[in-house]
């Protein structure tokens, strides 16, 4: 067989071992509510080629690329598991009983004594199915109106029952349907479509929708709808203090609020996977920060639990938003009126202040500014950081990669590509991808460059927030502690 042969011959045959996996993903999800990751990778609804570069991708942690044959046996055995709903790393796993337990142990016994804690539980939660609604259809709306629907199974609990935009001018619901299954960024939704013109609803994927219009929070009755204690998230950023979005609160049916912007006053500030533990059942009213705040308070809090920030810059590079002029035009914030697609604009950023809400510890050590340049998604921002110690380039690099071993590993990610470009990243779940290429270190100083989706990636962050509030966050299999620079072993 010459090496041209050979080659294909492999590729075609983990192309098949992958084409087995995804029935049983897709069943393990749906019918148990077991997310499968692989080194954090999200593995539903995954097309067979994203499943492989998901094996490839633990080369840039472990060394060498994941093996499909190993992955596919482990999964054969998890399949006959009886498992409650959970999130499993089919990598870690894998990757931890050929490291220790491998010619020791069977598959099923390893399994059985890591996945103690989801065996033998009743496979669907007992926790009642809970209404969202989403007041506002904009960009984050939408995004999390196709993270909802995605999620949609026998045991998943979460339904998207309602969306609440202001009075329209016909045909809005054909219009809003169509905005829905089309986007220009983040490509066409995966599903079908259609709209209910005699009850107002859009159906996507079977999930009935209601569009409600309104002009106010506290004029609506949602139990109209058949809708009770559902969380409400605030996409229009108009009400963020406790008065304005306790009118939420004021609608029958309405128990919760998220809103999808940083609050003001003494509104909890949550960053998933930093402070998401301080949610208490009497939490009410919660803010799920900014795109910004949730991209570097992960990293910052790795850097200094690590390594101890004493001080530092924050320089945003964002994408232009909907808040600025398509060309120039009046605008009541400075420069904010200057044609987003053909400038790059100065603006100022609350994310470095904002931090301190999450992270207390690093509250007054932060500065922060914005740039907004003329792209429609994905941003960056530049951590210019004076530690407490001396560190090398490989140092913080090192530590920032055992990241995917850590209780972060949804929040952050980790590329060693020498040619990562913005539009590489739309799409990313993490709140924030390390350049590690681009990582500078000289004594006390580094220079960190942290990208992320601030549509989709942030939509992710909120959606963990919406689970944390529900009660419906999964435990996470198998577990891992964040990296310390002592922990951290320089590969």
């Amino acid at each position: 067989m010459t090496k041209q042969d050979s080659h294909l011959r492999d590729w075609q045959e983990r192309q098949e071992l992958a084409e087995q996996m995804l029935p049983i993903i897709g069943r393990l999800y749906r019918n148990r509510g077991v997310e499968l990751r692989i080194y954090g990778r999200p593995l539903i609804n995954s097309s067979t080629i994203e499943l492989l570069k998901a094996h490839r991708y633990v080369k840039h942690v472990e060394g060498a690329a994941l093996s499909i044959h190993d992955t596919f046996t482990v999964l054969k055995v998890l399949d006959g598991l009886n498992l409650a709903p959970v999130s499993l790393d089919l990598g870690e796993l894998t990757t931890n009983y050929l490291k220790g337990r491998a010619g020791r142990v069977t598959v099923e016994d390893y399994l059985k004594s890591e996945l103690a804690p989801v065996l033998g539980a009743t496979p669907v939660s007992d926790h009642a199915p809970q209404d969202v609604v989403l007041y506002g259809f904009g960009r984050i709306g939408r995004l999390l109106a196709r993270l909802l629907i995605e999620r949609t199974g026998p045991a998943q609990k979460l339904r998207l029952r309602a969306i609440v935009v202001r009075r329209p001018r016909e045909p809005d619901l054909k219009k809003r349907a169509s905005l829905l299954r089309r986007d220009s960024i983040h490509g066409p939704f995966n599903g079908s479509i259609t709209v209910d013109e005699e009850h107002n609803a859009i159906i996507a994927n079977g999930n009935f929708i209601q569009l409600i219009y309104a002009d106010a929070p506290d004029s609506i009755d949602y139990t109209r709808y058949g809708i009770d204690n559902a969380l409400v998230v605030d996409n229009t950023g108009k009400w963020k203090d406790r008065e304005g979005l306790g009118l939420h609160l004021k609608a029958k049916g309405a128990a919760k609020v998220l809103l999808t912007a940083p609050a003001k006053g003494d509104i909890k500030n949550i960053v998933y996977g930093v402070n998401h533990r301080s949610l208490e059942d009497s939490d009410t009213i919660v803010s799920a920060a900014s795109c910004t705040t949730n991209a570097i308070t992960p990293t910052l809090k790795v850097i200094n639990d690590a390594f101890k920030v004493e001080y530092g810059h924050v320089e945003t590079v964002h994408s232009y938003t909907n808040d600025q002029n398509l060309i120039d035009n009046y605008h009541k914030a400075e420069r904010r009126g200057r044609s987003a697609a053909l400038n790059m604009v100065i603006t100022s950023t609350g994310a470095a202040k904002a931090v301190a809400k999450a992270l207390p510890e690093l509250e007054g050590r932060l500065t922060g500014n914005a740039i907004r340049v003329p792209t429609p998604n994905v941003s960056m921002a530049v951590l210019n950081l004076t530690l407490a110690q001396e560190v090398t380039r490989e140092r913080v690099n090192a530590v920032m990669r055992d990241v995917t071993h850590s209780d972060l590993r949804e929040q952050l990610d980790y590329s060693a590509s020498t040619e990562l470009a913005s539009s590489d990243l739309i799409g990313s779940r993490h709140a924030g991808i390390l350049d590690s290429e681009a990582t500078i270190a000289n004594g006390r100083h580094c220079v960190l460059y942290v990208w992320y989706d601030n549509e989709f990636g942030y939509s992710c962050q909120v959606l963990r927030v919406i689970q944390a509030m529900t009660g419906l966050d999964l435990p996470h299999l198998p577990a891992r502690q964040t990296p310390t620079a002592e922990a951290t072993a320089i590969r």
